[in-house]
């Protein structure tokens, strides 16, 4: 059972699935034009109309399907969802003379949406086209000041729409919102870490059977993971651990101690010298991005000829992995993922990935449940390429090893400081300039680290961490200090919009 999201382009669309799934209900994302069987694939007990940057004037803006309006379930419409929802029932509509954009106070909320709500409260809007009418049979829940018709329902609560958003940290009650949809639409909430656990055990051992599955780690938070899961349900696996030169401090001992602990059937490849070989010269993130990629594949095919036949290759892809490899319809292409499709026909596997439609921190809870150590559950998320894409410019050894000790530097002051969990991920960028400094009475020409540390809930976005100054001078002077390559420190100050989190 699940909600399913019909995404019309809204830049807000994951956050929809987020809150959804903090509720304790699985949400799923699919094409608003999606056709009715594919809905029904997921068993949905309502939908959710997502935003969209269209307006229902333009010629040939995206509608659902009608015999998804039709079908009768429970559906909320959020902004354009709810003038889809609300055109199709005969409503009207008026194109606003100017914009409601950021913060406004919705008030005289009234119905099941806002049960249990203040009467007025603050939300976020981003619409020009507005409600002017509602069909027969609806009812106004809520208005703001530019805005009559902020909200509205059927009198059963079945349908229901909202001209805000109320999956956005802007909207303070929206959580609380959302749950009331829920509770009006009767929609199951057994999405919880123990029930995820069953059921991915049960569709790993479904889907393989007495198969055999190759399993390349990492050593980030999803690998290892998936690699508890594989040995959790008894499946036929085979873990291939690939030291690429390119991990941070230690990370290897680590992985390895914690795999042996789980019963992950685990090998280590010492790949250093391809993956520095093929990086050679190499200066563009996403030409490094396609080496390390294509020299993955390499190894895991070697791997597989020396210790298969295999059938499945399991790979801990995430949902926003996903999302920003333009997985969803009409989405842009961030950057490139090395574990999102890319493979051989050649290698003759076929894909497993349990986590597809998981977020982070759904993954650290089922690491939870499996038993895995805090200090690899809850560690930063890490890329798949790995340092390499946080070296501006080429990838050598010698910057390989100054990043290394840096990066260090940096996590163990964090944990020292109490602030390491505070933050959804931290790193050390290794810039391609270098700098004048002064050291004793001579001149240095050092390197210059930049650091990064961002808050988040599932990396989709990000603001940038706004860590003590005292801990940045002492983190700083650590750096200088005990990496002396390094003569110059600087702190990034920049979001998730406009930047992404990694610099490459």
């Amino acid at each position: 059972m699940s909600v399913v999201i019909l995404d019309f382009g809204s830049q807000y669309t994951h956050l929809i699935a987020r809150r959804l799934r903090e509720l304790n209900t699985f949400s799923a994302v699919v094409s608003g034009d999606a056709p009715l069987a594919e809905i029904e694939r997921y068993r949905p007990q309502a939908l959710i109309l997502s935003g969209s940057p269209a307006s229902i004037f333009e010629r040939g803006a995206p509608r659902p399907q009608p015999e998804v309006l039709r079908c009768g379930l429970p559906m909320l419409g959020i902004c354009y969802g709810m003038h889809c929802l609300t055109e199709a029932l005969g409503g009207a509509f008026v194109h606003g003379d100017r914009r409601e954009d950021g913060r406004a106070t919705v008030f005289h909320t009234r119905g099941p949406l806002f049960r249990g709500l203040p009467e007025s409260m603050p939300v976020w809007m981003s619409h020009a086209d507005a409600v002017k009418e509602l069909p027969s049979g609806w009812q106004t829940a809520a208005s703001s000041t530019d805005c009559p018709i902020a909200a509205a329902h059927t009198a059963d609560g079945r349908l229901a729409g909202v001209q805000f958003h109320p999956e956005v940290t802007h909207t303070p009650h929206g959580t609380a919102i959302l749950r009331n949809f829920l509770d009006m639409a009767g929609v199951e909430r057994a999405w919880t870490p123990s029930n995820i656990l069953d059921t991915l055990v049960d569709q790993v051992r479904t889907k393989v059977v007495t198969n055999r599955v190759l399993l390349g780690l990492s050593g980030g938070v999803d690998s290892t993971t998936l690699a508890a899961l594989l040995a959790h349900a008894g499946v036929d696996h085979h873990a291939v651990f690939v030291d690429h030169g390119l991990l941070r401090a230690g990370e290897r001992r680590q992985v390895e101690s914690a795999m042996h602990t789980q019963g992950v059937s685990l090998v280590t490849v010492d790949a250093q010298k391809l993956f520095l070989n093929r990086l050679k010269g190499i200066t563009d993130p996403e030409d490094k991005r396609r080496a390390i990629g294509a020299a993955f594949v390499e190894v895991f095919e070697q791997e597989a000829l020396r210790r298969g036949p295999f059938d499945f290759l399991a790979q801990g892809t995430l949902y926003p992995d996903v999302i920003e490899s333009a997985g969803a319809k009409g989405a842009a292409n961030i950057k490139s993922h090395h574990n999102v499709g890319g493979l051989p026909e050649r290698l003759g596997f076929e894909l497993l990935e349990p986590f597809r439609f998981l977020f982070k921190d759904e993954v650290r809870e089922l690491g939870r449940c499996l038993g895995l150590p805090d200090e690899l559950r809850l560690r930063h998320p890490f890329p798949g390429p790995g340092l390499a894409v946080r070296i501006l410019g080429e990838v050598t050894p010698e910057r390989l090893d100054i990043l290394r000790r840096a990066d260090a530097q940096f996590i163990d002051a964090l944990r020292e400081h109490g602030l390491y969990s505070q933050v959804w991920q931290a790193l050390a960028v290794l810039t391609p300039v270098r700098s004048t400094g002064v050291s004793g009475d001579g001149r240095t020409y050092g390197h210059v680290i930049a650091l990064r540390a961002v808050t988040s809930s599932d990396g989709m976005t990000a603001d940038w961490a706004q860590l003590p100054q005292e801990f940045l001078d002492h983190v700083a002077g650590r750096i200088i200090r005990r990496v002396p390559e390094v003569g110059r420190v600087v702190y990034d100050i920049t979001s998730k919009p406009p930047a992404t989190i990694e610099w490459e």
